[in-house]
């Protein structure tokens, strides 16, 4: 018996017709390539801007120049935004062939290998924009009882460009916690799916 495309096994158990789960998987895809797209263009933004970032300071008669690789958590924070962006780049594409295809992700491999890819994306871009954080945090308050300067009191311009270049980092992190969410919902949606398939059986 069915009513509004939803109808009931002989378990009392609610099953969802194909229409429903392709309008569910179709919005999700597409948010899912959104979420992609930003990564790819904000990776890319934060790694050109903090990659490019330069300033050079004069103390008597000496040029001193500030470069992102004097730092090792901007190298690190370049480094892998540029992964992230050119992975969500191919699984961008890869979304796109999808949605072109109208094809619905039931392979449980593949499922296991986006869920992890986007895990460990996940934890590079947070553990990258956490370093560079504390290290922006040295650089502009200083540490009184290491005798560390105030770097950003000398090199404004270069600081504030690290900043925002971090802020995408952030986004980009954050949008790879989401995508990992998004990917383990793909994923155990299908073992819940089998689960309702072996149920209709009986």
């Amino acid at each position: 018996m069915s009513y509004l495309g939803v109808g009931v096994s002989p378990g009392n158990v609610p099953v969802y017709h194909g229409t429903s789960l392709k309008g569910v998987d179709r919005r999700v895809r597409l948010a899912e390539l959104i979420l992609r797209c930003a990564i790819c263009g904000l990776g890319v933004l934060a790694a050109v801007l903090v990659g490019t970032d330069t300033q050079v300071l004069e103390i008597f008669s000496m040029e001193k120049k500030a470069r992102f690789t004097d730092m090792k958590a901007l190298v690190f924070l370049v480094i892998a935004n540029i992964i992230a962006a050119a992975y969500s780049f191919l699984q961008g594409v890869r979304c796109v062939v999808g949605m072109v295809r109208g094809s619905i992700l039931f392979n449980k491999p593949l499922a296991w290998a986006i869920f992890s890819g986007d895990q460990v994306m996940a934890y590079l871009t947070v553990a990258a924009v956490a370093t560079a954080a504390q290290s922006s945090v040295y650089a502009k308050l200083g540490q009184s009882e290491l005798q560390w300067m105030k770097i950003c009191n000398m090199y404004g311009k270069f600081c504030n460009q690290v900043g925002e270049g971090v802020l995408s980092a952030l986004l980009v992190s954050l949008s790879m916690v989401a995508l990992s969410c998004i990917s383990a919902f793909g994923l155990f949606r299908l073992y819940g799916s089998s689960k309702v398939k072996n149920k209709e059986r009986w």
